[in-house]
């Protein structure tokens, strides 16, 4: 097992800029390919036809929840363990460490409960008493569908935890090599296990579901080999992992349970949106599917910046450099916007080219096009909240990025799209997102400020 070195870390020392292009392009393109793997997946599903791109759509908020334990649990552990580094405290990060791969085990648990006893219900809830003549065919795709990636997730925890891992110690790099992995073989089965090629049986929606958590678990495993082989800066052991330290599992959820329940409110607000959509049509639902993939090609290269930004700013408040910190905020928000505005060009300008990918026809687009306009125009508003984010999650308050969550997307985003969509027309339920978003972005700021003035700020006093 690897051993702590008495070293500098190269989160103190090297220019900021540098720094944080270091820590977080390789996760930007990981998630680039990540959100690549995710259009790709959509769009051979979507050459099955519409029902089965629906399908995927309704199993799409779950999903998403799984995803948001996962990694809300890896944002406790990175904290920790990027801020036990920066304080020299090798015992506590590689508690934190060994802790992680427990709550790794207990996740899965806890979703392959949700595969065997609630996933067709799950399904069947959202599309509650609709007329389409399609929804028994929608309903036992996305049946099929979500019981596999939940069933079979052990791979997705794993390859969040041992990422997370490697993210946190500043061997980006590294992390960006098993997520790509797992995102090409995803693609590269994807068509294989849908279509039944190369001898391989014909699944349909199944296959979709099948070759995502073949990716998954391959992610899952080079991810460990690589921080037992190539991570000097924890030691993973079976005997600290099957004695967890309840102290560190405390700490972990102190900073976890606040982002899990962030990201989980996405899952319940596209749960939401997929009901109040569905009675207008299963298009309309499908048209949000189809952009939440689209948008990800936006979202995740500042989620990457986020995630690389969250351990630089951990580590120098741990060390209390407090110049340091101010010059990654500043770097960080101006890329975010300039990637979101690029998001919004794109999306306003090549709105009907963009769905022609996944085989709209004319329903599709009239109500898609649209919809894309209308949306994107929020993207540069919450690249300054997911920046904003960052401080709080590195500094353990957590709980800002919760109540701004809470507020966007359950306290205006939908109650404001079920009042809109009572107009009867489907396009007026889009401008909820530029309204949510707007009030987010006030939130941001004023939580900001807070965070930055009573704990950024007294360490230029030290």
């Amino acid at each position: 097992m690897a051993s702590n070195p008495p070293r500098e870390n190269k989160m103190g020392t090297m220019p900021v800029r540098q720094l944080i292009i270091s820590m977080a392009l390789p996760m930007m393109i990981s998630m680039l390919v990540q959100a690549l793997y995710n259009v790709v997946d959509s769009i051979f599903v979507a050459r099955l036809g519409e029902y089965a791109l629906s399908a995927v759509t309704y199993a799409f908020p779950l999903q998403s929840l799984m995803i948001a334990v996962g990694s809300g649990t890896g944002v406790g552990m990175n904290a920790l363990l990027s801020r036990s580094l920066g304080e020299k405290r090798f015992d506590r990060s590689n508690a934190a460490a060994n802790s992680g791969v427990l709550l790794t085990f207990c996740s899965y648990i806890a979703f392959l409960l949700f595969s065997l006893f609630l996933s067709h219900w799950a399904i069947a809830v959202q599309l509650g008493s609709s007329a389409d003549p399609a929804a028994a065919e929608i309903i036992a795709n996305g049946h099929a569908y979500l019981s596999i990636v939940t069933g079979l997730s052990l791979g997705l925890f794993c390859q969040l935890t041992f990422e997370r891992m490697l993210q946190s110690t500043g061997r980006t790099q590294l992390s960006m090599i098993s997520q790509t992995t797992g995102a090409v073989i995803n693609i590269i089965f994807d068509p294989i296990m849908i279509f039944g090629l190369f001898g391989f049986p014909k699944l349909g929606v199944a296959g979709a579901a099948y070759a995502t958590v073949l990716g998954q678990t391959v992610a899952g495993i080079l991810g460990l080999v690589m921080n037992l082989k190539f991570n000097p800066d924890i030691r993973l052991s079976l005997k600290e992992i099957i004695h967890p330290n309840t102290e560190v599992i405390k700490r972990i959820y102190i900073v976890g349970i606040p982002s899990i329940l962030m990201m989980s409110i996405g899952s319940i607000m596209t749960y939401g949106m997929n009901m109040i959509l569905t009675v207008f049509s299963t298009t309309a639902t499908a048209v949000f599917g189809v952009y939440f993939k689209l948008q990800s090609f936006f979202f995740m290269p500042v989620f990457g910046l986020n995630n690389g930004l969250i351990p630089v700013l951990a580590y120098n408040y741990g060390a209390r450099q407090k110049d340091r910190i101010d010059e990654a905020l500043k770097f960080s928000f101006v890329l975010a916007i300039s990637i979101m505005l690029c998001g919004t060009f794109v999306m306003n300008v090549f709105p009907a080219t963009l769905l022609g990918f996944f085989n709209a026809d004319e329903a599709m687009l009239t109500i898609g096009v649209p919809a894309q306009r209308i949306i994107s125009l929020c993207f540069p508003f919450a690249a300054i909240g997911i920046i904003a984010g960052s401080i709080f999650q590195a500094f353990s308050q957590s709980i800002y990025s919760l109540i701004i969550s809470v507020s966007r997307q359950l306290v205006v985003l939908l109650p404001v799209a079920w009042l809109l969509s009572k107009t009867g027309v489907v396009t007026n339920v889009w401008w909820a997102f530029p309204i949510a978003e707007g009030m987010a972005v006030l939130l941001s700021f004023f939580f900001f400020r807070k965070i930055y003035r009573e704990i950024v700020e007294p360490l230029s006093e030290e």
